[in-house]
């Protein structure tokens, strides 16, 4: 049996016994917006004598949500807010989120893309064309348009050929806008009565056009380039036609 095969199955028995464990254990329960609004108080206290502590802890338990997957990332947010404040919570969410990111997106790179590209190479080579194409702007656009769960991006998207460094930077600057927001509501966490209610329809009209605006531009201005190639072409041309003629 090769290294690779047992780092792989390695990883896959550590995710069984995390998933087992947090459901075994109803940890669910610690990742509800009853619970938070319950216990903010007695976070917050903590908090105050504990500031390193509970910002490490925080952190880690954000990271882990996020790679693998599990239900919780946007009470874990509120929580940000709610504990940290504005800046300091949406400094510390952002990081979390992009790092639990890419580590699903890495993970899922390394146990399914193989065994995903020769069961359906064909269409993940449209997929990375498509990647290919708009590069950063695809996976900016689906980070601030909340259509697909940003858990099905990470494990999609690593299946695609987009490098982690680029997927990084992308999701941490396209899920800014998202944590702002969260984070800010976290703060009136006695006022909000569902998750449901954060995002209002105006709220994700904006989001979508701010997503989709970049795609029109580089294709305007890819549009320009070659147009100005064109005309910068020509006069090159008439010059090669003059001397043929001599």
């Amino acid at each position: 049996m090769s290294k690779n095969i047992v780092k792989k199955l390695l990883i896959v028995a550590a995710i069984i016994g995390i998933l087992v464990a947090f459901w075994a254990l109803s940890l669910g329960h610690y990742f509800t917006l009853s619970y938070l609004k319950g216990s903010a108080d007695t976070f917050r206290a903590l908090y105050a004598e504990h500031r390193a502590l509970v910002i490490l802890v925080y952190f880690v338990v954000y990271v882990v949500t996020t790679s693998l997957s599990l239900p919780g990332a946007a009470v874990l947010t509120l929580a940000g807010g709610a504990l940290f404040g504005l800046l300091t919570g949406t400094l510390i969410v952002s990081f979390a989120s992009a790092i639990g990111a890419t580590t699903a997106c890495f993970v899922s790179r390394f146990l399914l893309r193989d065994w995903v590209q020769g069961k359906f190479g064909d269409k993940i080579a449209r997929v990375n064309e498509g990647i290919e194409k708009e590069g950063a702007f695809y996976l900016f656009t689906l980070r601030l348009i909340p259509v697909f769960p940003f858990w099905m991006i990470n494990l999609v998207m690593g299946l695609t050929k987009m490098p982690l460094r680029r997927f990084y930077w992308v999701s941490q600057l396209g899920m800014l806008a998202g944590t702002v927001v969260y984070v800010n509501a976290g703060k009136e966490l006695a006022k909000i009565d569902s998750l449901k209610g954060i995002l209002s329809p105006s709220l994700l009209i904006s989001f979508a056009l701010i997503g989709i605006f970049p795609i029109p531009v580089k294709r305007l201005m890819a549009l320009y380039r070659a147009r100005k190639e064109n005309r910068n072409s020509e006069p090159l041309l008439k010059k090669g036609e003059g001397h043929g003629k001599l």
